[in-house]
């Protein structure tokens, strides 16, 4: 039918308008904190591009369900707007008639969302914690973030190196402030590189540089001058992967169904659930009137988001928590979201039906 081509050809427009839009603001926060860890020397520089990758994929079910959502509302109040649905309405077409074409629009993101939930998602989330457990077992030098002042993870020294060249570890224009025994020593040098001993020790030499040591309030200061100065690196013993439940796979949380793995299944489950509630959910609830405003219908639909999100969050802790049992957990929220759409579904279509229900 040609509303039905109208409403499809719409909301796919407005969608990728949407999700451009989001993806943009959501690339951008994360790119942000990224590169802030990347200066503070928490994470390697080279890395963050890949880290950016594997967010962007976790986040994109939420984002695509958002999207589906705000496209059908958007394009349905405009239509509403601009009184283009009183005319289909008055044509005997009813609201009703509107659940095949948005059903039609939303399937193929909700499948991808579902892929991305079950499958993707899981996997960008392992690969970013083990991104992320490689870079806090790095020593300090390998923290240091040229450029910067860097802190020692044993915030005992602080380390400014200008330049890192090499595979070797040569650096070049270092400066090293340190406390030992109550006393503050400063180092200066224009190069240094880093060695392993026998034993596994690495350290940082320091080539041909000036120490000044002395007590903080004090003018009593020493200077050396020193050919070769070592500095032992601090470095933290390799750990195991720690494996939580939104890095463990489809098939993994479906071997050992603890409770911590069945939340975890909820939420992957319940996304493209929500994402096809809240599509159909959005065409009663882009109802305007032209005379009333068009602020109290958004703001409504804002929150039933809001709403289903949290209470979504709400169940999946309940489950891990055992307050919940999984099997009525995965359907419960679904199955309300799912009355409140009859209701107003009922409401749109029988308004006065509705006001004598009301007064009784």
């Amino acid at each position: 039918m040609i509303f039905q081509r109208a409403a499809i050809r719409e909301f796919t427009h407005t969608a990728a308008g949407v999700f451009v839009a989001l993806f943009a603001i959501l690339m951008t926060t994360q790119l942000i904190r990224l590169l802030g860890d990347a200066a503070g020397g928490k994470l390697a520089s080279e890395a963050v591009i890949a880290l950016l990758g594997f967010r962007a994929i976790s986040y994109l079910p939420v984002l695509l369900s958002l999207t589906v959502f705000i496209a059908v509302l958007m394009t349905l109040s405009r239509w509403y707007r601009d009184s283009e649905m009183v005319v289909w309405l008055a044509s005997g077409i009813p609201l009703t008639s509107w659940v095949v074409p948005v059903l039609k629009f939303s399937v193929p993101p909700v499948v991808v969302i579902a892929l991305l939930s079950l499958l993707l998602a899981p996997w960008a989330n392992w690969k970013s914690e083990t991104y992320r457990q490689t870079m806090n077992q790095r020593d300090d030098v390998a923290r240091v973030s040229p450029g910067a002042f860097n802190e020692s993870s044993s915030a005992d020294r602080v380390f400014f190196v200008e330049s890192v060249a090499g595979e070797d570890g040569k650096v070049k224009n270092v400066f090293i402030s340190s406390i030992q025994q109550g006393r503050l020593g400063v180092m200066a040098t224009a190069q240094g590189h880093t060695e392993t001993m026998g034993n596994g020790d690495r350290f940082l030499v320091l080539d041909r540089g000036r120490r000044y040591e002395g007590t903080a309030g004090t003018a009593e200061y020493r200077v050396m001058e020193f050919d070769r100065y070592f500095v032992r690196i601090e470095t933290k013993e390799a750990r195991g992967f720690e494996d939580s439940p939104r890095t463990k796979s489809l098939s993994d949380l479906l071997r050992d169904p603890q409770p911590a793995h069945l939340a975890e299944l909820l939420w992957r489950i319940g996304l493209p659930l929500a994402a096809l509630n809240l599509a159909v959910l959005a065409i009663p609830l882009a109802f305007v009137n032209p005379r009333a405003g068009r602020a109290n219908n958004l703001i409504f639909a804002l929150l039933t988001y809001m709403i289903y999100s949290n209470l979504l969050s709400v169940s999946q802790a309940w489950v891990a928590q055992g307050k919940l049992r999984f099997e009525i957990g995965i359907w419960a929220v679904h199955v309300g979201m799912f009355a409140l759409l009859v209701v107003l579904f009922y409401r749109r279509q029988n308004p006065l039906a509705w006001g004598r229900l009301r007064w009784r």
